[in-house]
């Protein structure tokens, strides 16, 4: 058989993304090349593995098999790589890392202090994004490490280590009618605006309780609108503790809430990223108790604030 690599990669992010039009978004590549190299793993395999006698193609019995099969080959490729690195002994020269705009920074500000330290001629580019932009950085190789909050499914090709979980809070603004009402019911925050989370692009959106609600891609700037009465929202737990917006905020209970209210915070990169020094100590420290400590710390600073 003469199968290729690309043509695996091609078959199954076909399958993933529902369509050849979108595999080749992702891939970076044209249609025709995607349509091609499934053709061709086709003859070569001497499967149909999609009926495109539909709008958009599905996979075949035979192509669901197959299917598992590919992505199990890509998997242990991934792996491959991920160990020639090790065994090479490369040192990055640069890292990038991307992170969640809502983690708590002042957390993070003792870790980047001592990773500076530890690697003074390693170049760090830190850059921010919202609810997916994370994932999908490091998916796209844009970023080499993610630090995000953990809501959906992440991709196969991401490998994600849990370092905390962080509530979230109900906030209005002081002026708010709704300040008056500590234990507010869902009837009760159905009559006002609610701000909610989403992605750079606007793509991917946090789930709404109110039919009147705006989408906004910055707890930051979800928190700010709240303090000016726009509306009321569910921000991380330390957002509503800052100090900078403590004064002009309530806290409501959020027990009649239907929404999970715990989530997930970790580290994520991919698979077929190898291990360093640098990453060795990045996760060593960024996953261990050192950073629980700096955790349970800014928790104890800002429950007194």
């Amino acid at each position: 058989m003469n199968w290729t690599l690309d043509q695996l990669a091609a078959f199954v992010t076909s399958a993933k993304a529902g369509s050849f039009s979108a595999a080749a978004r992702r891939l970076g590549k044209a249609q025709s090349r995607i349509s091609t190299a499934i053709a061709n793993l086709e003859a070569d395999l001497d499967i149909e593995l999609f009926d495109r006698s539909s709008k958009l193609p599905t996979l075949t019995p035979a192509g669901k098999e197959m299917y598992k099969e590919a992505e199990a080959i890509l998997l242990q490729c991934q792996r491959l790589d991920a160990r020639a690195f090790r065994a090479s002994s490369r040192q990055e020269i640069s890292l990038t890392i991307a992170m969640d705009e809502a983690v708590p920074i002042g957390i993070f500000e003792c870790f980047f202090e001592q990773f500076a330290n530890k690697f003074p001629l390693l170049k760090l580019t830190i850059i921010n994004g919202s609810q997916e932009d994370i994932a999908q950085w490091v998916d796209e190789k844009r970023a080499d490490l993610g630090i995000l909050f953990h809501v959906n499914t992440l991709p196969d090709s991401l490998d994600f280590v849990s370092i905390g979980q962080f509530q979230h809070s109900l906030i209005v603004s002081k002026n708010h009618p709704l300040a008056e009402c500590p234990e507010p019911s869902l009837s009760e925050l159905n009559q006002y605006k609610q701000l909610v989370i989403c992605d750079r692009m606007g793509n991917s959106k946090g789930q709404t309780i109110c039919p009147d609600h705006w989408f906004i891609d910055s707890y930051y700037y979800i928190t700010a609108l709240v303090m000016r009465n726009i509306g009321w929202a569910l921000v991380p737990e330390h957002l509503a503790k800052y100090e900078f917006y403590c004064d002009d905020i309530v806290e409501l209970s959020t027990k009649y809430i239907p929404l999970p209210l715990l989530v997930e915070m970790g580290v994520v990169k991919r698979v077929d990223r190898g291990d360093s020094d640098v990453i060795n100590w990045i996760y060593e420290n960024i996953s261990n108790k050192k950073l629980q400590q700096f955790a349970s710390d800014f928790a104890k600073l800002t429950t007194h604030q």
